[in-house]
This record gives C-alpha cells, sequence and structure tokens, in this order.
C-alpha cells in the first residue's frame, strides 16, 4: 500500500493543544448560552407558531403569484410531542 500524505498527522505543539482547549471550551459556553436562550424563547415560538397556522386558516397561504388559498382545520398539521427542534 502506497504512503500518502494525507495518512500522516503532524503533532500538535504544546501551545497548540492549550489554544485548542481554551477555544473548545468557549464555544461549549457560547453553545450553552445559546441553548438556554433558545428554550427560554420556547413559549414565544409556540405563540408564533399558532399565530402563523390562524393566519393560514383565515388569509389562506400563497399557491401561485396573487392566488391564495386557505388551509382547512383537518389539513393543519398537529403538533409534535417533542420539543422543537432549533437550527441556530
Amino acid at each position: 500500500m502506497a504512503k500518502r500524505v494525507q495518512d500522516k498527522k503532524p503533532k500538535r505543539s504544546k501551545s497548540a493543544m492549550a489554544w485548542l482547549e481554551e477555544n473548545i471550551a468557549e464555544q461549549k459556553l457560547r453553545y450553552k448560552a445559546i441553548v438556554k436562550e433558545m428554550d427560554e424563547l420556547a413559549p414565544t415560538r409556540a405563540r408564533w407558531y399558532k399565530e402563523f397556522l390562524e393566519i393560514c386558516q383565515t388569509r389562506g397561504t400563497n399557491v401561485t403569484g396573487d392566488m391564495r388559498r386557505k388551509i382547512a382545520k383537518h389539513e393543519v398539521p398537529k403538533k409534535p410531542k417533542r420539543k422543537d427542534r432549533v437550527v441556530y
């Protein structure tokens, strides 16, 4: 089997490892803060969902151009039992 450049990893220096660990710790703190903020926003987000679905049922949504279609109550999806997955 041939030796390839991508098969060899250069060793990281101690200073590079310390920098990497420091940055990973900072990222984890930022991630926790974002998750906390998203969880606190959950009741507001639920209200947004409800308002959006009401608008779809009363005013309708655009199908093409200026054509609108009202969504019947039986066509509205039910809320899943899991927590919302927010991508950020």
